[in-house]
């Protein structure tokens, strides 16, 4: 409703007439000698050739690989690429631009964007985080996540497994990685490091360190302090990595705990037999067992602890409580605390936020489960493809030619949030490209 002025051009019968408007940032409105015409035919010369080095196979991945584009910008203190989060209020945050790098420059394959993006984050790594935020105008940037790090091994790989390039690894990202490790195995900031079990346990009750971060002031919405399912999932997928990494650099394995203590104890203290899933959260205050999509990266992501059987249950106990058109509800609807639409002001908001509003980036590893468990059959691709259908429509919703960060939880899902998302935009067409077609 907010109305600064308007444009008039008036257009006589026939006649053919260009309206131009230059938004900048710079100081001049409009620099001295550009063609506005000229301008608009490099910007789709640069899409299409964006399109074709993707090796796009249709017109719904070109549109998704244009969308990727944007999220990809250069950061002057780095000197390097970085992600954007989202569009509008969104700056670069560490765990979205690991979880993103895949969809919006392996799939694509824009691997020098990948490679200064990863170093972007490297170059930034203390005591074994990766920074959680570079928020503007700060000195340094903020550590306070516990999943960032993990998520950067699991992106580390994928760039190798996309290009092969391990002298890159060997040299600039393998130590990173080694010292992630021994830092969460030692113990470092925000409570974060590895118990007897082998498991990790991070945060306190004033402190929330996963993705599920939602707090208002004092409040913590959805405190996860302890052993949190996708922090064990993603560590457990790192030693794995770590193990491989070690053999092809020639090198011992120098973790301190072998992957199969992680997953004998991942195993005793988090599969639900009863309900056929996996716990949200371990804590020496006891089990949180309400139904969340955290689980389902331990089926998800390459390495996996979860047998066939459990997999397949818990996949499907994702798919009668959480999935939605557009995503996956943070929480059950069959849980009292849940939220099903994201409105009012900022405690509502951000109580309904993790409370059962659903996620776009969810999407990814929920159809990538669905073709592992099935074994990539005929039946769960076609099943993959419907699930990817309605993000057609989607990208005209919200933001033109972009994918909303969350959705309502309930019906008619309405999209809530960033009008354009990295992770949202990136699992989507990483999802599509890589198990569906």
């Amino acid at each position: 409703h907010y109305v600064p002025g308007r444009f008039e051009v008036p257009i006589a019968a026939g006649e053919v007439k260009t309206f131009a408007v230059f938004a900048t940032v710079e100081e001049s409105c409009r620099p001295a000698g550009l063609d506005p015409l000229n301008l608009l035919e490099k910007e789709r010369a640069r899409l299409r050739k964006l399109e074709e080095q993707a090796a796009c196979p249709d017109s719904f991945a070109c549109r998704l690989v244009r969308a990727a584009d944007a999220f990809i910008v250069q950061r002057r203190s780095s000197g390097k690429k970085t992600v954007i989060a989202g569009y509008p209020w969104f700056a670069d945050w560490g765990r979205d631009a690991m979880i993103s790098l895949p969809g919006l420059t392996l799939v694509t394959r824009r691997f020098q964007e990948a490679r200064e993006i990863l170093l972007t984050f490297a170059e930034h790594s203390r005591k074994g985080l990766l920074p959680n935020a570079f928020f503007d105008g700060a000195r340094v940037p903020v550590y306070n996540t516990v999943d960032a790090s993990l998520w950067f091994i699991h992106a580390a790989r994928r760039y190798l497994a996309y290009t092969g390039d391990l002298d890159f690894v060997r040299e600039r990202l393998y130590p990173v990685i080694k010292e992630i490790v021994r830092w969460y195995a030692e113990g470092t900031d925000y409570n974060t490091g590895m118990a007897e079990d082998g498991l990790i346990s991070a945060g306190s009750p004033e402190v929330q360190l996963t993705w599920m971060d939602a707090r208002v002031d004092q409040w913590v919405v959805t405190p996860r302090h302890g052993k949190a399912v996708e922090i064990n999932a993603l560590w457990y997928n790192a030693l794995c990595i770590l193990e491989k990494l070690s053999r092809l650099c020639g090198e011992e394995f120098p973790g301190p705990v072998r992957p199969g203590l992680v997953k004998d104890s991942f195993l005793k203290q988090f599969w639900d037999e009863k309900r056929g899933c996996l716990y949200d959260v371990v804590s020496p205050e006891g089990v949180d067992s309400r139904v969340r999509p955290n689980q389902l990266l331990a089926v998800s992501l390459p390495h996996t602890m979860l047998s066939r059987e459990q997999a397949l249950r818990v996949v499907h106990k994702v798919w009668q409580e959480l999935y939605v058109t557009y995503g996956l509800r943070s929480l059950s609807p069959a849980d009292g605390e849940y939220r099903g639409i994201y409105s009012g002001d900022r405690f509502q908001r951000d109580g309904a936020y993790h409370q059962g509003t659903a996620w776009g980036w969810l999407m990814g590893p929920f159809i990538t489960a669905i073709r592992r468990v099935h074994g990539y059959s005929p039946a769960s691709r076609e099943t993959a493809l419907r699930l990817i259908r309605p993000f057609r429509d989607q990208l005209r919703d919200h933001g033109a030619g972009y994918i909303s960060e969350i959705f309502d939880g309930d019906e008619p899902n309405l999209p809530r949030g960033c009008i354009a998302q990295a992770w949202s935009v990136a699992e989507v067409l990483r999802a599509y490209l890589e198990d569906v077609l």
